[in-house]
Parts: C-alpha cells; structure tokens; sequence
C-alpha cells in the first residue's frame, strides 16, 4: 500500500487544510518502511541478547478468513486448502522453537493475543494446539495473563468458545462493523443481523470476562439513523468495550478495486466524505458517552466500570513484542521486524506457503525490518503515547529520553495547539489531545512521521 503524503499544514486552527482521514495510524512506522535485512545482521539471539525479557507481549497471526471483507488491507487469505491450516501450525511450531531458544530462559510474558485474519478459522481442536504452542513452546501461561482473541460471527461456533475459555481467554473481540443488513453487503461483509446476534448469545454463554464489538461508519449510506440502529444494537448486549472504526478504501482492497478509488479517497468530493466520517465519528461518540462508556482513544470506548485487560491498541511506548506467524510484527528497542507484507492474495497466498516450507534454521533470523534510532523511539513514544485519550505524562518522556517533547518537537506540537488539537496551555504536566484532536488522530501521527520514513513510505510498490 502506498501511503499518500500529508496534506499542507493549515494557515488557521479553525479551518485546518489536513485531511482527517488519510489513513489510519496505528503503528510506527508502518510495514511498508520495512526493508530486506541482511541475515548476519538479524540473528534473533543476537536482536534479544540485551533486550529486558520480564514482561513480554505475545502475538500470534493466524491469517486466514472466511471471507475477505471489502475494506480489509490485512494479511490474510480466504480459506485453507486440506492440510494448509495444519501446515501452518506445524510451521509455528518450528518457529516457537527458535524465538525460544533466542529469547533464552529468562522470558516471561505479560500477555498475549490471538489475531489475523481470524484465529478462530482454526477448528476447536487446531485453537487447543495453538494454545498449547503458547504455553508449551514459548512458556506464556495463558491462564495467568490477560489474552485477547479476534473472532468474527461465522466462527464463533460453541466449541471454539469452549475451548478459549478454558485456557484462559480474557477478552473476545468481535467484528461485527454493521448490524443493518444492507450496509454490511455493501461493505462486503456478507452476513445476517440474526446470525451476529447468535453468535453474541454464545459467545456471553461462554462466559469470557470482557466483549468487545468492532463497529465501522462512513459506509455507503449509512446515516446518522442508521449509524445508531448498529450502536444501540451492539449496546444491548452491553459490551465492556466498543471499537469505532472508520471506513478507509485502500489499494488492492475489494472495495478499492471495485471503486478504482485511491487511498482515502471517494468518487466525489474527498473533504465531504471526511466531514460525513467526522460527523458520523462524533454522533457514535457522544452517543457511548451518553450510555456510560468512557473514550480510551479515538476508536475505543470502555463501559464504565468494566475491566481494563488488553483491550487497549498496543502502545509500544516499551519494548517487547514476540510476534509469531505470517503477518506478526516483533519489537525490540533497536529493530521492529516481521516477514514480508503484501495486501493482493496471488502475493498472500505465496508468502504463507514460503512460511509452512521454512525449517527451524530459516527462523533464526528476522526477514524484513526497520532500524530505531533515538528520533525514531522518541517519534514513536509520542505518537503512540498522544493518540491515547489519558495522554502522555512529560516526566516519563523525560525520564525515558533526558529531553522534553517541547524541545524535541516544538514545531509539531505548536501546529497541534494552533488547530486546537491540543487539551490546555503549553508546558503542561500531561500532553493531552483535546476531542477535537481525538476527532483528528489520524490526520496527528503522519505529521510526527520523520523524513527517512516518509520516504520509504512512498517507494514502496504495492504488492
């Protein structure tokens, strides 16, 4: 995917030039910054030698889906051919077994999750293996830590959920995205509210502590009533927590294709379908508020008094994430690296067969990666850090850094405060966006993006 540059920065705060929903920034720096290394430069043992192992985050890809929805730029594929799901697994297990001998007897993991794709594609019986290559093969007890697993509607069959919440399954996050019909065919999403509501009934009977329901607005022609219809839907089940996502159109994707639309872009006028987002955005916002949610970040809501317990986007303001799979990203405080990224299916499909072909020896090392310096790690803290609701406290930046984010991106945090992104005075205690910069945070993070990975950004070829 090639990401487009950021627009022009506004003259005025109140009519700010950058489009709010240009892509959506969840990470830093994206996948496609990442570049082949040279394997006697990325030795896994040597990536962990000096690397704090007491608290590490495990994330396992499972990468395949029953359908492909027509938004969906992630890694996957639809279906598995017999023997393919198996194959892969067996290929996690070869891979376990070299992160494990990297990361040495001292590791220790904090939690952990279960994403895709959609894990629960495996069958029950596949779901207890993956389980136990966690617990067995890297020695994460999964009973112990908070475990966060994707599912979709199809998926959530009884058994599955029986077996998650047996080993120890603490939250259980749904893609729903629509509850009317009509729009879910239009997103490609082809599923019946019926069938949402039963698999919400079984996934409640399986008693898993904290639900959490992916909604998506800016579909076409969804309105403000309809938008609702879904909330109210998805609050009847009184979830611990609500994901509004917006709808973004990217290249290769189903609806990108079908469209021939650009990154972010509509048929029409672009900034009109931003300002129906914005609006559909603040509607489905004010509406949780209203029920008693409180606003995590610009797409997550918790319930009042529900518990916290993985729910929140990896903030990676420290590092230590053991990604396992196709598709899975690692974190160490000197590379981020994963394995090859693609987003058409003639280049999935060939990726995941690479992977179930690799002996253990072709895990030792890491593929595809991104080098961190000391600009990256502090671009990287503040981003992360500012697109959460609580914001950041300046003294762990400092403590971290030795430096202020007022000396390290004065320009930046100026242009912020200019627009009215930014909650209070200069020079407070905590960096907190405001609601409207909440409303923004997608248009926030390119503009703390560095120059090396603008560039790398804007090389890549889509694939």
């Amino acid at each position: 995917m090639t990401t487009p540059t950021p627009m022009p920065i506004a003259e005025t705060a109140a009519a700010p030039a950058v489009r709010p929903y240009q892509q959506y920034v969840y990470a830093y720096p994206h996948k496609t910054a990442y570049r082949p290394l040279r394997r006697e430069q990325a030795s896994l043992r040597e990536l962990w030698a000096n690397e704090p192992k007491g608290a590490l985050s495990l994330y396992f890809h499972i990468p395949f889906c029953e359908v492909r929805c027509g938004f969906c730029n992630l890694f996957t594929r639809i279906g598995a051919p017999d023997g393919l799901t198996t194959a892969y697994l067996d290929a996690l297990e070869r891979q376990a077994a070299a992160v494990r001998e990297a990361l040495g007897d001292g590791a220790r993991f904090a939690g952990a999750a279960f994403g895709g794709g959609t894990p629960t594609f495996l069958e029950a019986a596949e779901l207890e293996r993956l389980c136990d290559l966690a617990e067995h093969g890297l020695g994460a007890d999964l009973t112990a830590v908070p475990l966060s697993v994707e599912a979709s509607p199809a998926t959530a069959t009884a058994d599955r959920l029986a077996v998650l919440a047996a080993r120890g399954t603490t939250r259980l996050s749904l893609g729903v995205q629509s509850f009317v019909d009509a729009e879910a065919r239009t997103a490609v999403r082809p599923q019946r509210r019926a069938d949402v509501e039963a698999a919400l009934a079984r996934i409640r009977d399986a008693g898993i502590p904290v639900l959490n329901i992916d909604l998506i607005y800016g579909i076409e022609g969804q309105t403000e009533k309809s938008w609702s219809r879904s909330l109210d839907a998805a609050l009847a089940w009184q979830p611990e927590e609500l994901y509004l996502y917006p709808l973004y159109v990217r290249p290769l994707t189903g609806l990108g294709r079908h469209r021939g639309r650009v990154a972010g872009e509509t048929e029409g006028d672009g900034a009109a379908w931003d300002e129906h987002r914005l609006r559909l955005y603040r509607h489905g916002r004010d509406h949780l508020l209203a029920r008693g949610y409180e606003q995590v970040s610009m797409r997550m809501f918790r319930r009042a008094g529900a518990p916290a317990d993985g729910g929140e986007d990896y903030a990676c303001q420290s590092d230590g994430m053991v990604g396992l799979g196709c598709g899975a990203r690692s974190y160490t405080s000197g590379l981020h690296y994963s394995f090859d990224y693609a987003v058409d299916m003639h280049r999935i499909r060939g990726i995941i067969e690479e992977y179930t072909a690799r002996p253990t020896e072709d895990f030792r090392h890491a593929d595809f990666g991104w080098e961190m310096d000391g600009d990256e790690a502090r671009r990287r803290h503040l981003l992360q850090s500012l697109l959460q609701a609580e914001g950041m406290p300046v003294a762990d930046y400092r403590a971290r850094f030795g430096t202020a984010p007022g000396d390290d991106f004065a320009a930046e945090l100026d242009r912020f405060r200019d627009r009215g992104w930014l909650d209070g005075p200069a020079g407070p205690e905590v960096l907190r966006l405001s609601p409207e910069g909440l409303a923004h945070s997608d248009a926030l993070g390119p503009e703390l993006f560095s120059a090396a990975v603008r560039e790398r950004m804007a090389a890549y070829e889509p694939k």
